[in-house]
């Protein structure tokens, strides 16, 4: 018990050390109907292509005033890729399909009304036959000593979450 106090003295230290940013003034609530999100070219890295010509677009719908989150439209035309998820990324398809295979290997299709989270730092290869598209709500990672501090905090208070996430 006085390792965990000691690491828990050491995290809120840490914490007292970082700036802390200026609110960024936002808007209470965005709403816009899905037919109604502009989307702009969005081209995937050519050298992440296996086949075909997939074409993206992308529409950002929202982003949290600390630039931690982002919620987007995206759509794409058939042709096979890999993907790497730089942020946490949570999609819901909304129109086609695609073939997922993650690094681990396995595969699952994605179909309209499935959602599907792919954790950050992680590759993807996306098969689409036709045509998807998707919503994605993206979340950066907390740094490390962040992260950290919120696993200690998790683990002081006895959470039990069933994913050891960073519940509030």
């Amino acid at each position: 018990m006085a390792l965990k106090m000691m690491l828990a003295g050491a995290a809120a230290m840490m914490l007292r050390q970082l700036p802390l940013a200026a609110p960024v003034e936002q808007a209470p609530l965005v709403a816009r109907g899905m037919d109604d999100l502009p989307l702009e070219p969005s081209p995937i890295e050519p050298s992440w292509i296996i086949s075909g010509e997939p074409f993206a677009r992308v529409g950002l719908h929202s982003r949290a005033g600390d630039d931690a989150a982002t919620t987007a439209m995206w759509d794409c035309t058939a042709g096979e890729f890999r993907w790497y998820f730089d942020w946490d990324e949570t999609v819901v398809i909304l129109e086609g399909e695609v073939h997922v295979t993650a690094q681990d290997g396995s595969q699952r299709t994605l179909r309209q009304g499935d959602i599907a989270y792919f954790a950050g730092k992680t590759w993807a290869t996306w098969r689409i036959d036709n045509y998807v598209r998707k919503i994605a709500f993206c979340r950066k990672r907390f740094p490390a000593p962040i992260a950290l501090a919120y696993q200690l905090r998790n683990l002081l208070r006895g959470d039990k979450g069933s994913s050891g996430g960073l519940a509030a």
